[in-house]
């Protein structure tokens, strides 16, 4: 039985991450700053406490999902987020270098690292070059340049994925698809007479979290060392179709009211995601689509509310 170790087990993907692990036969140990069943609580930005778990847990597989993942909250915490998603990784590579250089690592980055992409981003693949933007950006490039460095200098099996826009049951607010189904419920319960919208023209892949942990999964198994692999769906919706569709699901009119705080004008007015690389080394191909993100989203926050 294979032993995988996921660092920032404890959050949303994380969750889903040793759903499908389990399901495929492994041990799951995870590694999070919080305390959890079947979990080592360490902080990456300690390098000997993260040494002392590799040590420890001697993995086959590591899939390394902490890190600081608010885009708008990276701005506010700049040096906070460069620290924890380029520290810790390191801090993390050198452990597994010193103590299980076997191990096949999987570095989760994001396709917000493409930056602004104009026309090229009917079509988004591995090839274009990236340009961040955010500090969050930065920092995931920052990330994937450095293990492609232990890739190449120490032999380490590292790939890295450029994950694009995902959802499901337990996202958070933050994110286009929980905030209109968290407004769309204050609505639903009386707790709020309308929904607050910025832009609805832009254009975004969108992946069932289910599907990217796959992907995650046989990247692991199937990937080749110091590779980026782009994981979506290839599919684009507005946010207005997505809207329109999760006002249809509720069970009361939804009035839409555009705030002019949130109009922020989009530079890429399309993004989709070529996974083609991905499917090729792996078999991959998404399974659940949009309505069925947009459905376990809404039940998700309509359970939230009657708790």
């Amino acid at each position: 039985m294979k032993k995988a170790l996921i660092t920032g087990s404890s959050g949303f993907v994380g969750g889903y991450l040793r759903q499908e692990l389990l399901a495929n036969g492994y041990e799951v140990i995870g590694l999070d700053v919080q305390e959890a069943e079947q979990t080592i609580k360490a902080d990456l930005l300690n390098a000997e406490q993260t040494k002392a778990v590799i040590e420890r847990v001697k993995p086959d597989c590591i899939f390394h999902l902490a890190g600081q993942a608010n885009v708008a909250r990276s701005w506010k915490i700049p040096q906070k987020t460069v620290e924890i998603n380029v520290v810790g990784a390191v801090n993390l590579m050198e452990a597994v270098r010193n103590c299980c250089p076997n191990a096949h690592m999987v570095l989760v980055g994001s396709s917000d690292q493409y930056g602004v992409l104009g026309e090229a981003g009917k079509l988004v693949s591995e090839t274009i070059q990236p340009y961040p933007q955010t500090p969050y950006a930065v920092s995931k490039q920052a990330q994937e340049e450095m293990a492609r460095v232990f890739a190449r200098a120490y032999g380490l099996n590292i790939c890295m994925t450029r994950s694009f826009n995902h959802g499901g049951a337990g996202q958070k607010e933050g994110f286009m698809i929980p905030d209109f189904a968290a407004g769309i419920v204050r609505v639903e319960r009386g707790e709020a007479d309308c929904l607050k919208v910025g832009n609805l023209t832009a254009r975004r892949d969108f992946t069932h979290v289910r599907d990217i942990v796959r992907a995650y999964r046989l990247i692991a198994e199937h990937g080749q060392s110091g590779e980026v692999y782009n994981i979506g769906s290839g599919i684009t919706y507005s946010a207005q179709e997505i809207l329109d569709k999760m006002c249809q699901m509720s069970n009361c009119t939804i009035r839409i009211e555009q705030d002019s705080a949130k109009m922020r004008p989009s530079d890429t007015p399309v993004i989709c995601c070529d996974h083609s690389k991905l499917t090729r080394d792996t078999d991959w191909e998404p399974e659940l689509g949009l309505d069925r993100i947009l459905v376990d989203t809404l039940e998700y926050w309509r359970n939230q509310r009657n708790g």
